[in-house]
C-alpha cells in the first residue's frame, strides 16, 4: 500500500516503487520528518538526536526539557512562532497584528486516488496508478487555525505531491503572510543545489552550486514564474552524476510569483522548501475562509539526474498534461512571425500556407498584427476584433482559404494584456492593474488586465470565444509579454491577495476554454519561456521554449529545460539565418536537428528560400514524422553537457527499446583533435541495433560501454543523427 500507518511508532510512511517517505507525530504532538530515501522498512526515528543547544528556544509544552527544540528538529510543516528560527512555511498574524502560531497534530485521513485542488492545476491519477492521498490535520487552539497537509502518492512514478490548505476556524480574522507548500529537512549531509536561471531569450541555464551555510533563495517577484528562475530545484550529493547518486527535486505547479529556499543551518542541517512569493502576498482570512497553496511535485532517486528526469518527464507528460493532445503527436506548424512580423495581407498568409502545403507542413499560424489597428506593438491589445480590411475579408474566409490548401489554421492572442491606446482601456481603465495616483509602469507599451476580478475574466473569455467561433481554428498561441509591477485592484480587501487571485482567474479562464474547445491545441508563451512551468502545462500541453531560435543557443536552453520537462512540451522551431536575434548562421540541417528535440515547426519566409532548401525542408518534415513518436513518448538521455563539452549529444529511446535516435551537434572546432565518440544509453542489453542510414549493425552493450565514433568531417555547428533500430537478439 502506498500509505502505511504504524500506530505503535506514530509514524506515517509514503511508499512508492523505489522510495520511502516517513514522518512521525512525536510525544508533544509535533509532526516531524524522519526519512526520504531508498525504499526501506521499519521506523527511522533513530535518526533524531536531542541535546541542550544553548540558545535554541524550547516550546512551552516541553516544560523544562532544554534538549527539545523545534529549532534543531526536522519537521514536515515548520511554522513561525514555535521556536524554530529557520525559514518557516507558514507565517500568520492574528487580529491584533501579533505573529506566531502553534500547530499540533489533530488527525489524518487516507483516501484512494490522488487529491485535486479546485480551481488550481495539480497532478491527477488514472485507474491503475495505485495512487493514494494522505490528509494530515494540524490545529492551533488559540487562533482556531486549521492546516491540512495534502500528500498525493504516485507510486509507479516515484512521485509525491504536496499542497496545504489553511482554514480560519476561529472567531476573529487572521492574515497569512507566508505560505509555502512543502519542505524537506535533512538532519545531516553536504549537498549541491541545482537551480535554473536565465533571462529573456536565454532561459533555464543549469547552475550547480555547493550549498554552504546560510540561506540560498531563488524566485520571481514578476507575477510570472519568469525567465529569470524556473520554479524547480534539485538537491544532490556532491558526487551525483547523470547515472548515479542521490538527488531530490521540487517542482512548483504554479505560474505566478514564487520563492524557493535552501538553508544550511548552524548544526549543518539542510532545509529545502518552495511556495508562494512573500513580497506581494498577505492573504486575509475571515472566520470560515480558507486559502490553498499550489502543489509541489517531489521526486527522489539514488540513480542520478537521468532517472530523476525520467520520473518528472513521465509525470508531466501523462499526469499533468491533459486532454485531446496529451498523447497525440503535435502538428508541424509554420508561424508567420519571422516571415512578416506585422506587415502582411490575407493574400500573403494564403501564399505562405500554399508553400507550407507543398512542403508537407500541417498548420499555418497567424501571429501578431491581425486585429484592430495593430500595426505596431504599442496599440490595440484588448481590441480583439478582426481587421478585415487588412485581411481582405473575414477571418472565416481566410481560414477557409488556408484549409482548402489542406493546411490547418492557428492564431496568436495575448488576452491578459491591454494597450493604453485601445478601445478596451478607454472604456474600462479600471480593468488594468494600476495604482491610484501613480503613473503606471509599462512594459512593451502595455498594461496587465486585472484577472483577480471575475467580471474582467468573463469579458475576456467572451472575447476569446467570439474569435474562436469565427472558423476552424485548431491552435491558439497564448502569449504574455510583461511582468506585473503595479499591484492594486479596487475590488480587493487586501492588496496582498491580488497576484494570487490573478492566477486563479487565469486558471479559471483556461479551464473554461479547454472545456468548451476540447480539441483546441493551446501553446503557452510568455515572451518565449517566461512562464514555462507545470501549472501552465496543465492547460497548455506545449510551451514556446524561448524567443531565441538560434540553434546553438537552443542547445543550452533545451538542455536545462530537459532536467524537469519532456521534449513533448517544448516548442522548438527552425528559423531563418542569419538568426534575427543572434546574427549567427547555422546549417539548416542543424537547425532542424535541434528543433526535433521538441514539437518541431518553422518560423521563416519560405518564399525567400532557394529551391534546394525547399527540398531539404520537405525531407526534414518526413524525418520528423518518423521520429515524432520518440519525441512524444521516448526516454530522454543527456549524453553530454553543452556548457562544457565540444559536442552536444542527446538521445531519445522508445519505451520498449525498439529504436533510438541519437543527435549530435558540434559546438566548437579544435584543430588537430582526436576522434570523438558518443556513448548512447538506454538500449536493450543483449540486442543488436542497425543504423538506418549506413546499415551497420552494432551490439547494444558495446555501444553503451564504448560508444561510436562521430564522422571525421563534422565541422563547427554541423550535426549528425544515428537512427538505431533493434534488429535481433544476440546469441549470448
Amino acid at each position: 500500500m502506498p500509505i502505511v500507518i504504524d500506530e505503535q511508532s506514530s509514524t506515517m510512511t509514503l511508499v512508492t516503487d523505489h522510495t520511502s517517505y516517513q514522518m512521525q507525530v512525536d510525544m508533544l504532538g509535533y509532526l516531524l520528518h524522519l526519512y526520504w530515501g531508498p525504499r526501506s522498512r521499519g521506523c527511522m526515528d533513530y535518526l533524531l538526536t536531542y541535546a541542550d543547544r544553548g540558545t535554541s528556544a524550547n516550546p512551552a509544552v516541553a516544560h523544562d526539557r532544554r534538549s527539545y527544540s523545534l529549532d534543531a528538529l526536522p519537521q514536515e510543516f515548520p511554522f513561525a512562532g514555535g521556536g524554530d528560527c529557520r525559514s518557516p512555511l507558514l507565517r500568520v498574524r492574528d487580529a491584533r497584528g501579533a505573529f506566531g502560531c502553534d500547530l499540533r497534530f489533530a488527525g489524518f485521513e487516507i483516501e484512494e486516488g490522488k487529491y485535486a485542488l479546485p480551481g488550481m492545476p495539480a497532478v491527477y491519477a488514472e485507474p491503475g496508478d495505485g495512487a493514494q492521498t494522505l490528509r494530515v490535520r494540524l490545529h492551533d487552539v488559540r487562533l482556531g487555525l486549521e492546516v491540512e497537509l495534502l500528500y498525493g502518492v504516485m507510486p509507479h512514478q516515484d512521485v509525491i505531491c504536496r499542497a496545504t490548505r489553511v482554514t480560519n476556524a476561529g472567531g476573529a480574522g487572521v492574515t497569512i503572510d507566508k505560505l509555502h507548500s512543502a519542505c524537506l529537512d535533512f538532519v545531516h549531509g553536504d549537498f549541491d543545489l541545482m537551480s535554473f536561471y536565465g533571462r529573456h531569450a536565454m532561459e533555464r541555464q543549469p547552475l550547480r552550486e555547493h550549498l554552504d551555510h546560510g540561506l540560498h533563495v531563488i524566485g520571481s517577484r514578476r507575477g510570472t514564474s519568469s525567465h529569470q528562475y524556473n520554479p524547480m530545484l534539485i538537491l544532490s550529493d556532491h558526487t551525483t552524476s547523470e547515472t548515479a547518486g542521490r538527488c531530490w527535486s521540487m517542482q512548483f505547479v504554479w505560474s505566478g510569483s514564487f520563492r524557493a529556499e535552501a538553508e544550511r543551518d548552524q548544526y549543518d542541517q539542510t532545509r529545502l522548501q518552495m511556495g508562494l512569493a512573500e513580497e506581494t502576498f498577505s492573504y486575509p482570512l475571515a472566520p470560515g475562509q480558507s486559502v490553498t497553496s499550489p502543489e509541489i511535485i517531489m521526486s527522489f532517486t539514488d540513480r542520478g539526474f537521468e532517472r530523476l528526469s525520467h520520473s518528472l518527464h513521465d509525470i508531466i507528460r501523462t499526469r499533468v498534461c491533459r486532454g485531446w493532445w496529451r498523447d497525440r503527436v503535435r502538428p508541424i506548424l509554420l508561424n508567420s512571425w519571422e516571415a512578416f512580423y506585422m506587415d502582411f495581407s490575407g493574400d500573403d498568409i494564403v501564399s505562405l500556407a500554399r508553400r507550407a502545403a507543398e512542403l508537407g507542413i500541417d498548420m499555418l499560424v497567424l501571429d501578431d498584427g491581425w486585429f484592430s489597428r495593430r500595426s505596431t506593438d504599442d496599440r490595440a491589445l484588448g481590441d480583439w476584433w478582426v481587421n478585415e480590411e487588412k485581411l481582405g475579408g473575414t477571418l472565416r474566409d481566410l481560414i477557409g482559404r488556408v484549409n482548402d490548401l489542406g493546411v490547418r489554421f492557428g492564431i496568436w492572442m495575448e488576452p491578459e494584456m491591454v494597450s493604453q491606446d485601445s478601445d478596451l482601456f478607454r472604456a474600462h481603465p479600471d480593468w488594468a492593474l494600476t495604482i491610484p495616483g501613480k503613473e503606471p509602469v509599462v512594459g512593451r507599451s502595455q498594461l496587465v488586465l486585472d484577472f483577480s476580478r471575475p467580471e474582467v475574466v468573463d469579458a475576456l473569455f467572451d472575447q476569446v470565444c467570439r474569435l474562436l467561433d469565427q472558423g476552424n481554428i485548431e491552435y491558439l498561441k497564448w502569449d504574455y509579454n510583461r511582468s506585473i509591477i503595479d499591484v492594486y485592484s479596487p475590488c480587493a480587501k487586501d492588496q496582498g491577495s491580488v497576484t494570487y487571485d490573478y492566477m486563479l482567474g487565469l486558471y479559471d479562464m483556461l479551464e473554461r476554454i479547454t472545456a468548451r474547445y476540447p480539441k483546441l491545441l493551446i501553446e503557452g508563451c510568455a515572451g518565449g519561456g517566461g512562464r514555462f512551468d507545470a501549472g501552465m502545462l496543465y492547460y497548455t500541453p506545449q510551451i514556446w521554449c524561448s524567443d531565441n531560435t538560434d540553434a546553438i543557443d537552443r542547445l543550452r536552453i533545451q538542455y536545462g529545460t530537459s532536467f524537469g520537462y519532456p521534449c513533448s512540451v517544448v516548442g522548438s522551431h527552425v528559423s531563418a539565418c542569419p538568426n534575427h536575434m543572434s546574427g549567427r548562421s547555422v546549417p539548416l540541417s542543424t537547425r532542424a536537428c535541434v528543433a526535433m528535440a521538441g514539437t518541431f515547426g518553422f518560423e521563416l519566409d519560405l518564399a525567400e528560400l532557394p529551391a534546394e532548401a525547399h527540398d531539404f525542408i520537405r525531407g526534414q518534415v518526413g524525418d520528423f514524422r518518423r521520429y515524432a513518436p520518440l519525441v512524444q513518448r521516448g526516454r530522454y538521455y543527456r549524453l553530454t553537457d553543452p556548457l562544457r563539452d565540444a559536442v552536444t549529444a542527446w538521445e531519445l529511446v522508445a519505451p520498449d527499446g525498439s529504436e533510438a535516435l541519437v543527435s549530435v551537434v558540434m559546438n566548437r572546432m579544435e584543430v588537430n583533435r582526436g576522434s570523438l565518440y558518443v556513448v548512447p544509453r538506454g538500449l536493450t542489453s543483449g540486442a543488436l541495433y542497425r543504423d538506418e542510414e549506413t546499415g551497420g549493425t552494432y551490439p547494444a552493450d558495446a555501444l553503451m560501454c564504448m560508444g561510436m565514433p562521430l564522422p571525421s568531417g563534422l565541422h563547427e555547428y554541423q550535426s549528425h543523427r544515428y537512427h538505431l533500430l533493434r534488429c535481433d537478439e544476440c546469441d549470448g
